[in-house]
């Protein structure tokens, strides 16, 4: 399959392998469940493994869009993963909470609608959530992995990550007019400057975030700074740029540092060194 045809229809096919990865979870779940019934060699019954793995995955596919909501407002950055990462680890929870809540009653449901099954439910609360948190948690962070893993391979198809191993071939970036030239793996991209939404340092490198797009380019934060800061754009931390145009509001922690939230929904850390001059351009 070509790769323009294939990001035509991204969004379908990547809802395809949601389904595809649930189902064979599923399948696999409950294939694990009947062999381990009829292994004391009587009768087995299927219906209530399919019930009960049913209900559990279907509650994970319709919570697949918020965790991606979730990780679209906190993704992991170099700049900010020990925040991030907490803030995933505490989503996992509530990720947890919905998917038990979801699961639950949908076995209700199911057992109570079938003269097949008995009734559901649980007499420990406390301690069938703790089990089912354990397994949730596990199931959360091998979402989150899978997920990363499918951007960084996309962008290797795209010729746009923004790995330092990759960018070793990349030559010099250079300024035209109003927009960056950038020249990766044989292949050029014009960027213009105002369609920038902000730019985040790594290493020897700078990655400009266009929408849903990054293109690293081998550049210094401080040449970078000096050339887009009288066009608009400002720096907010030694390692983020971003367009005033783009900033929807700047949130202040308690440390003295803060955040400066896109219209994108991107979330760019604001040290209080640079938190004044934000709100002073900005007015």
């Amino acid at each position: 399959m070509q790769l323009q045809r294939y990001l035509a229809n991204r969004r379908w096919w990547e809802f395809g392998m949601v389904l595809g990865f649930a189902l064979v979870g599923f399948l696999a779940n409950v294939g694990i469940e009947l062999i381990e019934r009829g292994r004391d060699g009587g009768a087995v019954a299927w219906l209530e493994p399919v019930v009960l793995e049913g209900t559990s995955h279907l509650a994970v596919i319709l919570l697949f869009p918020l965790i991606l909501w979730f990780d679209h407002r906190n993704t992991i950055r170099a700049n900010n993963w020990r925040r991030t990462v907490l803030a995933h680890a505490l989503f996992s929870v509530a990720f947890s909470l919905g998917h038990v809540t979801l699961m639950y009653w949908g076995r209700v449901l199911a057992f109570s609608a079938s003269s097949r099954l008995g009734t559901y439910h649980w007499d420990n609360w406390l301690s069938e959530f703790a089990y089912e948190y354990l397994k949730d948690f596990r199931a959360y962070l091998l979402i989150i992995v899978i997920i990363y893993l499918y951007r960084f391979v996309l962008r290797r198809a795209q010729g746009e990550a923004g790995f330092l191993e990759e960018a070793r071939d990349e030559k010099p970036v250079t300024g035209v007019s109003d927009r960056f030239l950038v020249k990766k793996l044989g292949r050029e991209f014009l960027v213009r400057i105002d369609e920038i939404d902000w730019i985040e340092s790594s290493g020897n490198y700078v990655n400009l975030h266009v929408g849903d797009h990054v293109y690293p380019l081998r550049e210094t934060m401080t040449r970078i700074d000096e050339r887009l800061v009288p066009l608009g754009f400002q720096r907010v931390h030694r390692s983020a740029i971003v367009n005033l145009d783009r900033v929807a509001e700047i949130v202040a922690f308690g440390t003295g540092d803060g955040e400066a939230r896109l219209q994108t929904d991107a979330r760019v850390p604001v040290s209080r060194r640079f938190r004044q001059e934000l709100k002073e351009r900005l007015v």
